[in-house]
């Protein structure tokens, strides 16, 4: 029988029944069970720095996952509080993971919040549509939209004809749905944009002369990805790293 890599995959600090607790949506995990055929394996939000290596020494690739927290600016040198809800214990392991894997060669890669937690591990920046009143929050459904609705809000992005992304996807424009608000303003060193929309919000990033494959996407790959060729194939790479790591 053939060993299946496992992936770490990052969590949230929500409370349950009065109580903090770690949280992953199972979206996330079914994504990496079916779609990248992988053994997800969820991180603790409070793993110390010595945890998060050890823990690393076992697994073969990280996922850092959407969520509707925000990352707060001290985190990319901005001022202010940042709109909430925040999560600074998740903004504290995203980072240490991020770094720690790459220096053991160990692929990474983000959805949604994830996506901007790589961008500020690499020295970029971000945004927050609230505060500018950007385009009126052009990438997030109306307040008080259900599930479906919310994960259903769409727009065309267009990949570039130069990276990763048209190598996994191949090139032109792709309908991508669109939960955020925050986004990638000043992009970090070494990192390349490999997705935008229309109105410039960057889409999608990989990092250039890693010592492993980064890779993360804005939209929500993890929702409802049957039927969506894009969104199949951004699991079926992550899979394909994982292996290679692996071995």
């Amino acid at each position: 029988m053939t060993s299946k890599p496992l992936i770490a995959v990052v969590s949230c600090v929500r409370e349950v029944e009065g109580e903090p607790a770690s949280i992953v949506k199972k979206r996330y995990l079914d994504a990496v069970t079916n779609y990248a055929d992988a053994i997800p394996i969820i991180v603790s939000a409070w793993s110390d720095e010595l945890a998060v290596q050890s823990l690393l020494e076992r697994v073969d690739a990280v996922l850092l996952t959407g969520s509707n927290s925000n990352i707060e600016p001290q985190r990319y040198g901005a001022a202010g509080s940042g709109s909430t809800p925040l999560d600074p214990a998740r903004d504290f392991i995203s980072q240490r993971l991020i770094h720690a894997a790459i220096a053991m060669e160990k692929p990474v890669f983000g959805v949604c919040r994830g996506l901007q937690e790589i961008n500020v591990a690499f020295g970029g920046t971000l945004a927050d549509e609230r505060e500018a009143n950007y385009a009126a929050f052009s990438h997030h459904a109306p307040v008080g939209a259900n599930l479906e609705a919310m994960f259903g809000y769409s727009h065309p992005a267009a990949i570039s004809g130069d990276g990763l992304m048209s190598e996994i996807v191949g090139e032109g424009e792709i309908t991508i749905n669109s939960v955020h608000f925050q986004r990638g303003d000043r992009i970090g060193d070494g990192l390349q944009i490999e997705a935008r929309s229309a109105d410039g919000v960057v889409e999608a990033l990989s990092a250039r002369n890693s010592a492993a494959p980064v890779l993360a996407v804005q939209w929500h790959p993890e929702w409802q990805p049957d039927g969506r060729h894009h969104d199949l194939a951004f699991w079926r790479y992550v899979g394909r790293a994982a292996r290679a790591a692996m071995r």
